[in-house]
Order: C-alpha cells, then sequence, then structure tokens
C-alpha cells in the first residue's frame, strides 16, 4: 500500500524485481549484455559475457550471472593487468 512507513517516494515496488524477472544476482546473459549496455553506456554482448565466462568470470550454478561476483571478478581482472 502506497504511503506505508518506509516506502521511498520515486523507489521501485518492493515486488517489482519478480514481477520484471530481473533479479541482479541471477541474470540470464542475455539480460545482463541488455542492463549492462544501458547502464554503461557502452555496447555489452552476449558474446563479450561468454569470453568472461570462458576467461573465468564466474556464474551461477543454474547459468546465471551474478552481477555483483561479476563485477568483483573484472576488478580483479582489470587490477592483475589481465586483458
Amino acid at each position: 500500500m502506497p504511503g506505508q512507513e518506509g516506502d521511498v517516494i520515486g523507489a521501485p515496488d518492493r515486488d517489482s524485481a519478480g514481477r520484471h524477472g530481473m533479479n541482479p544476482a541471477a541474470l540470464s546473459l542475455i539480460d545482463a549484455a541488455r542492463l549492462l549496455s544501458a547502464a554503461g553506456g557502452q555496447a555489452v554482448t552476449v558474446e563479450m559475457l561468454e569470453a568472461d565466462v570462458a576467461a573465468g568470470a564466474p556464474m551461477n550454478a543454474n547459468g546465471t550471472l551474478n552481477l555483483v561476483h561479476y563485477a568483483a571478478w573484472l576488478v580483479r581482472e582489470m587490477s592483475s593487468g589481465a586483458d
């Protein structure tokens, strides 16, 4: 119900992740590519994500991508000087 204590104006509904099927802890590679492209202002393709997975990027057991774990892997890769 709108206006309940703890609600933030302009914040997504509590059930919006379920309604839209977007869970940042379990995204398909297609959804991850779309989200990262939209958020980063640079094209990210499924093929790019598949190449990262082949290079060791972590995946969930069900084949989905956790954006936090993926971001941590990217930072680790960048700091190690790997391409």
